[in-house]
């Protein structure tokens, strides 16, 4: 085997995706990992940290492309680190990933002639996402800035359009950022731990269109609240205006304390005919096409006749509960978040479901406990 060592320049063809989606050839027996390259790919590559058989490469030049290159739906895919696939076209994204169930259930689960299904994929890959997080900060020229964070950094590429997210994200930014900028408002900084706006959360309900804007700072109030919250209704489907107070100089985004700017505390949206009520703090599934179909297999596989009683663990605010609640007997819902389990309940209400029932605490303490007490 070759040795290579950092900064040497490397001709590799990419036979093979890794777990966050970078490029994976071989040269010589030496492994090299190479993000943004794509299966087919011969490509130039600057070697930025090697080991004794393997390393990791920078692309600095495609030789040749792939037949399955494609051009970024996102002009910052290779700077954000949000997504690691968008040079890949969508149906060998789906093929890669399939490759990936398998292998894993072969390697790691020591399984062998596994019948599997084809992935369902989406007709549409792209402005799908109901929720999105944005950091807020300052570039090196001092101007306010929000986006995503570059891959594995915390320095944050201005992007308030993200191809992923919903088509209303852009609008809200705007005007936030509008905001901060005319009331001069200082975004946080990290290292500090001064600064004001952390971070906008935005969740859009894909099938009732309501819209919440959820502003986490570090501090309870922002300067002329009302403006920002006239403005932000000028917004269709705005439904749920929200400050969150995060004063912990910490990674973690949302803090526990709520206030409402504006109407109410919540959006709604749907998984079937199964209705939720969304908090800034609960926990929805992010792709709400997918997930309905996904809800759907999982009802059809389980082959509920109404006599079964059915045991979901880490249930979350309900979503799989309520979806199995409408076949099952009966549906106990166990999760160790409070919040999550009054959002259960709140939800099961709002379907007119009675024949469920959550539990606070661990899975591993409440189901023995309960399943003796009822015998199911």
């Amino acid at each position: 085997m070759k040795e290579y060592r950092k900064n040497d320049l490397v001709t590799v063809r990419i036979e093979d995706c890794g777990v966050d989606g970078e490029g994976i050839g071989k040269a010589d027996g030496f492994t090299i990992f190479v993000k943004d390259a794509v299966i087919g790919d011969t490509v130039v590559t600057k070697i930025m940290k090697a080991k004794k058989n393997y390393g990791y490469g920078r692309l600095l030049e495609v030789v040749e492309a792939s037949p399955y290159r494609v051009e970024p739906k996102c002009a910052y895919a290779r700077q954000c680190g949000g997504c690691q696939l968008q040079a890949l076209s969508y149906e060998q994204q789906l093929i890669f990933k399939e490759r990936k169930v398998r292998g894993h259930l072969e390697r790691i689960g020591g399984f062998s002639d596994i019948p599997m299904e084809s992935i369902i994929g989406m007709e549409q890959p792209y402005y799908y996402r109901n929720k999105a997080q944005f950091p807020v900060g300052k570039d090196k020229e001092g101007r306010i800035v929000t986006g995503f964070y570059a891959g594995r950094t915390h320095s944050i590429i201005d992007n308030r359009d993200c191809a992923l997210g919903v088509s209303q994200n852009k609008e809200v930014l705007d005007r936030v950022i509008s905001h901060i900028e005319k009331y001069r408002i200082e975004p946080y900084d990290e290292t500090t731990g001064n600064g004001l706006v952390r971070h906008v959360l935005v969740r859009h309900g894909y099938y009732t269109n309501e819209l919440m804007v959820c502003l986490i700072l570090n501090g309870r109030c922002l300067p002329k609240e009302e403006e920002l919250v006239e403005s932000l209704l000028e917004i269709e489907g705005m439904t749920s205006i929200i400050v969150n107070t995060n004063e912990q100089q910490t990674n973690v985004i949302l803090g526990t304390k709520l206030r409402v700017l504006w109407g109410k505390d919540f959006i709604t949206d749907r998984i079937g005919d199964i209705q939720y009520q969304i908090s800034p703090l609960s926990f929805f599934q992010v792709n709400p096409q997918q997930t309905g179909k996904l809800y759907a297999k999982a009802l059809e596989y389980a082959g509920l006749t109404g006599k079964e009683t059915v045991w979901d663990l880490y249930c979350g605010i309900g979503t799989i509960s309520l979806f199995l609640a409408q076949r099952a007997k009966f549906v106990r819902g166990v999760e160790i978040i409070p919040a999550a389990i009054e959002n259960a309940k709140q939800n099961a209400i709002l379907n007119g479901i009675e024949n469920t029932e959550f539990f606070v605490g661990k899975a591993e303490e409440v189901l023995p406990r309960e399943y003796e007490k009822n015998g199911v």
